[in-house]
């Protein structure tokens, strides 16, 4: 472990705001901040966020970043132009996918992949399903095709050869032609993306990861300069979209890796604070300007997939935090369609313009104006720690003109109108995770989080069943929390893609002992301090005649680095893994075993949950800081206001009741009692006959 201490700061940018949590391992104290995001340089808000808040620079320990600049590249498609060469006859396995289409009724809907046609050069070579070399690669096939996309504009290449995940020595010798001639480094090769079976996925998988590649690798140059020309001089990481965080040596090669990092710290996070202080059973809704990302979390730990879609057709197979996201945050903005239904986004005002009530331009309202209007928000102490107001007049005319005049209503009913439909919205986002994924929500509490996400505690509690929520110290800033305390990660694969009754029990024990120490040398050179590390191995499993498969937990007994395997503890992991899936299993059909896959993780340091409460008020009883009228049900409720400051361990209020605090602001609905636990957690929970 290398021993070094300092601060660390936690970085996640958000589309409205950028958010630091600064930890002093030293004293254990922490801090909290947000800036605005600059949506046109993502990075100059955090050289901004962190030279105001860290007297120099040159103290700080690592900085851990969660960003979201891949994912808009590819929500956007403004990634780099990008080539791809591929096997004679297979350059429209990019764009035919898996026969699915943009919507499922009709043969209608259109999809434009992210590298055109005649982009896609096809080369002669073929490797055979079992591994066999039935061609050798066309080497001035390589070089004829490198120039020719050069040609065209090509900025980053993709190589993609069918079964190279068998033997990979033809797109060994393609790569080493084509990083000859090519101009940077900006090269992915499928083999050393995804050496894994199933052509689409890791067809787009390496073809996603070239078109980030030049826009990632830029955004982080420019990062790592600007840092250093102020004084930093250790180490920044990325945090991974599994949830552990890579050099940002690694994320320039592998970017697809950093597609919904952000929102994957909060989870991290979640985890943390909910096991430590006793709800391990929690659904985080990370409720930001643009988006509300929505896990579950059982018994501490995040759900995790191998396989996720950013959008229609952008497949990316990686390990990822399972996340649900939907176009639900205080920026998204309230419209009525054609049909006189009010919707809800996608579209978001974003931090640019803003809200209506920014005063900045934007004339249609978001549920933050609503929320406003409602009285919810104090237009005196807007979310970042603005010294500027929020502008009351602008949001209520703007949900007169666009809202309350199409649907005849009142100002402050539209208003509520544009909260409930945003609620409803949420309430089926959890649903998705919970209630169709066979968990009862009643034995879950909700951790809602970001700047938005405590206002909508109450209500989503109400409309889905929820035992309680959670509201941690700082909601805010909990996904720059998650980055201080991700732990180091290294995930590789490998297909074996044999009946689990001809699996070579030897071989296999070989291959993950490779795979453990490729991953341990990974984790040494990362120069990061870390604690204890492990190896996580799993395989990806199911009956013959299946297309999808099931991860199930590698039983294996290690001595030293000597791993043994059992066939029979395999198969009895497998059935286990599959009842609790399918309910039932498929007796008297054979099982096969497509992958193997290991996690290399290194422990980074966490800290004392308490010390985020270290510095509040010991006072159960507190006073009011203020009274306002606020809108709930229908009718207006005289509501105490309190500085969440003021709130000590034990401190009870019963609702109505509104807590401000610099990150965020909690709305303690009529029916609700809100309770501060030891960790100055704010617990939120129906009042009995209430």
């Amino acid at each position: 472990m290398t021993d070094r201490t300092g601060k660390i700061v936690g970085v996640d940018v958000g589309g409205t705001f950028t958010d630091l949590f600064i930890l002093d391992e030293q004293t254990g104290s922490c801090e909290v901040a947000k800036v605005p995001t600059t949506r046109s340089d993502q990075s100059l808000g955090i050289r901004e966020g962190v030279a105001q808040n860290v007297a120099s620079l040159a103290d700080l320990q690592v900085i851990v970043h969660g960003t979201t600049v891949a994912t808009n590249a590819l929500l956007e498609k403004n990634g780099a132009k990008t080539g791809m060469i591929v096997t004679q006859g297979f350059r429209d396995v990019f764009e035919m996918r898996r026969r699915d289409r943009p919507r499922t009724w009709g043969l209608w809907g259109t999809y434009e992949p992210v590298i055109p046609r005649d982009m896609r050069i096809e080369v002669e070579e073929r490797v055979l399903a079992d591994g066999t070399l039935h061609t050798p690669v066309d080497r001035q096939g390589i070089e004829d095709a490198v120039e020719l996309l050069l040609e065209k504009g090509a900025v980053a290449l993709s190589i993609f050869f069918m079964n190279a995940y068998a033997n990979l020595e033809n797109e060994r010798i393609a790569a080493e032609i084509a990083r000859a001639k090519w101009p940077n480094p900006h090269v992915s090769v499928a083999s050393e993306i995804l050496p894994e079976i199933r052509e689409f996925e890791r067809c787009s998988t390496t073809a996603l990861n070239a078109y980030l590649q030049p826009t990632v690798g830029y955004y982080l140059e420019r990062l790592d300069t600007g840092l250093r020309d102020g004084g930093f001089e250790n180490d920044i990481l990325i945090v991974q979209s599994s949830g552990g965080v890579m050099s940002t040596d690694t994320a320039r090669r592998l970017p697809v890796r950093t597609a919904l990092s952000g929102p994957a710290a909060g989870v991290i996070a979640g985890a943390f604070i909910g096991t430590t202080s006793g709800h391990p059973n929690l659904i985080t809704c990370d409720m930001g300007g643009t988006s509300f990302d929505v896990s579950l979390i059982v018994e501490g730990q995040s759900s995790l997939a191998q396989q996720t879609s950013i959008d229609f057709g952008m497949v990316i197979r990686s390990p990822m935090i399972e996340i649900t996201t939907i176009g639900a945050g205080g920026g998204s903005i309230a419209w009525v369609d054609k049909g006189g239904i009010l919707q809800i986004g996608p579209e978001s005002a974003g931090s640019e313009p803003g809200p209506a009530c920014y005063g900045l331009g934007n004339d249609r309202p978001t549920v933050t104006d609503a929320n406003l209007l409602l009285g919810r928000i104090n237009p005196d102490r807007p979310i970042g720690g603005d010294d500027g107001t929020l502008d009351q007049k602008l949001a209520a005319r703007s949900i007169e003109s666009h809202v309350a005049a199409p649907l005849g209503l009142d100002v402050l009913p539209a208003a509520e109108a544009i909260v409930q439909v945003a609620n409803a919205r949420m309430a089926g986002a959890i649903r998705l995770v919970s209630i169709e994924r066979g968990h009862d929500p009643a034995n879950f509490a909700l951790m809602p989080f970001g700047g938005g996400g405590a206002l909508h505690a109450g209500a989503l509690i109400a409309e889905i069943g929820l035992a309680r929520a959670l509201i941690p110290r700082f909601p805010g800033v909990i996904s720059a929390l998650g980055c201080t305390i991700a732990d180091m990660r290294f995930d590789r694969v490998q297909t074996l893609n044999v009946g689990l009754d001809q699996l070579d029990t030897r071989a296999l024990s070989t291959m993950i002992s490779e795979l453990a120490k490729a991953g341990g040398d990974n984790l040494a050179k990362s120069g990061v301090p870390l604690g204890e590390s492990r190896h996580q191995f799993e395989l990806d499993m199911h009956y013959v005649g299946q297309t999808h498969a099931i991860a199930v937990s590698l039983p294996v007994s290690a001595n030293g680095s000597d791993f043994t395997i059992d066939i029979m503890a395999i198969q009895d992991a497998f059935e286990r893994t599959y009842r609790t899936a399918y309910g039932r299993l498929l007796e008297n059909t054979p099982i096969r075993v497509l992958n193997v896959r290991s996690a290399a993780i290194g422990d980074r340091p966490k800290f004392d949950l308490k010390r985020l409460f270290g510095g509040t008020n010991n006072s159960t009883n507190p006073a009011p800081i203020d009274h306002r009228d606020v809108w709930i049900g229908g009718q207006h409720w005289s509501t105490p206001i309190f500085d969440r400051a003021d709130l000590g361990a034990g401190t009870r209020l019963n609702g109505p009741a509104i807590i401000e605090q610099p990150d965020t602001t909690i709305l303690i609905d009529p029916h609700l009692a809100g309770e501060v636990d030891e960790f100055g957690n704010l617990i939120l929970e129906p009042i009995e006959n209430g």
